[in-house]
């Protein structure tokens, strides 16, 4: 029999995004303060980006409180999101890119195959792609794994799929 194990994953649940956006798309024309300006927010599936527009600074941060108040409400987590620069856009308006962030990097799976090595517990972590696999002999010593990553900050909402005992 094969030992127990589990996977690290950081996934977003594209389908709660695209809900999370419809529904700031909608406040965003609705709301007083936007009406009548530049503001607005496109979801560009296909690349995982959200682009949000706005007359100025000030309005690209209104846009973005929605959008964020609605992904909360959809379970969404935010660590998720990479804001690209604030840059220049058409008629004098401003643009942000914010790109949805799938899957484990590999720099990032090192720091959490790092943090479990040095937690010396008996288990082996590998690297599997966008995710980590952790194995062990106890389940305890898996659940402590899990304790343990939970407790640390790795910049990305991390997910425990595939427990297998």
């Amino acid at each position: 029999m094969a030992d127990p194990s589990f996977d690290v994953v950081s996934e977003v649940s594209m389908p709660e995004v695209v809900n999370a956006v419809a529904q700031a798309q909608k406040e965003v024309v609705q709301r007083f303060d936007l009406k009548g300006t530049a503001a607005g927010i496109e979801l560009k599936e296909k690349e995982k980006q959200i682009v949000l527009t706005a007359n100025d600074d000030f309005g690209l941060k209104a846009v973005n409180d929605v959008l964020q108040n609605k992904l909360v409400k959809r379970n969404v987590a935010l660590k998720s999101l990479v804001y690209g620069a604030v840059e220049p856009a058409t008629k004098g308006t401003v643009r942000q890119v914010v790109t949805i962030q799938q899957g484990i990097e590999t720099e990032k799976a090192k720091e959490i195959v790092k943090a479990i090595k040095d937690a010396k517990l008996k288990v082996q972590a590998a690297i599997q792609g966008e995710q980590v696999r952790v194995t062990g002999k106890k389940r305890d010593d898996l659940q402590a794994v899990i304790a343990l990553l939970k407790g640390k900050d790795f910049g990305l909402p991390l997910q425990f799929t595939n427990y297998r005992n």
